[in-house]
């Protein structure tokens, strides 16, 4: 456990250079949230591989430190119980099913609110193209794919004990990730617009990787490979 697997050790350095790259670049005008974030399917900027070029790239040093850590913390152990293959498909999914349901949630929340607008008000009597508000809709970060991590160590590891700042006691891996998701679906029921967080992302990384998990304990059930104890 003192070194680190390959695939978990990659995705540190990938996703740090890919943050240190979008500061650098942006002292030149060039803004890699706008061309490789996630953005609405319906806006002008939108491309299919943002649903994986968004995982890579985070707002701010606070934003990349917590999933960074997240995925040294637990991705490390769930790559040596699954293998490396096996965790980076795992990782990526769960990053693509936590950016489609962040698409889906910001489409019904277009069809509620917006579908009949031509300009939105932004403010001081000014407004803007309907295309060109939903072109600000941007989504970064490896938070979904963090989420599956986390729901794949519960899975895995339920009874292991944790020390979880600032929780004073330790508490069990199953009842963390429990937490979480009620916590993610209390939020993002709340209106969350104003925290800046994408909350059912989080939970649609989860569900991505549960479903995941399903199919390779339904698909390894002979060999024991994944085992759950839950």
């Amino acid at each position: 456990m003192n070194k680190l697997p390959p695939i978990t050790k990659n995705l540190l350095i990938i996703n740090v250079l890919c943050w240190m790259g979008t500061m650098a670049l942006a002292k030149y005008g060039i803004d890699l949230h706008k061309l490789f974030g996630l953005h609405f399917f319906l806006a002008p900027s939108f491309k299919i591989w943002q649903l994986v070029t968004y995982i890579f790239l985070h707002d701010g040093f606070q934003h990349i430190f917590f999933n960074m850590f997240a995925v040294w913390m637990f991705g490390r152990v769930m790559e040596m119980e699954w293998g490396s293959k096996r965790f980076l498909l795992f990782y990526l999914i769960c990053g693509i099913g936590a950016g489609l349901t962040q698409e889906l949630c910001q489409y019904v929340h277009y069809l509620l609110v917006y579908s009949n607008y031509q300009v939105v008000a932004i403010g001081n009597g000014l407004t803007i193209p309907m295309t060109q508000y939903l072109d600000q809709i941007l989504t970064v970060g490896a938070s979904g794919a963090v989420y599956g991590i986390l729901l794949g160590y519960g899975m895995t590891y339920p009874n292991n004990q944790l020390f979880i700042i600032p929780i004073p006691f330790p508490i069990k891996a199953k009842w963390l990730v429990i937490g979480y998701i009620v916590l993610e679906l209390g939020l993002g029921l709340r209106n969350s617009a104003a925290d800046n967080v994408a909350h059912f992302a989080h939970l649609g990384g989860m569900l991505a990787g549960f479903l995941v998990l399903l199919y390779w304990k339904h698909k390894d059930r002979k060999d024991n490979h994944i085992k759950f104890t839950w």
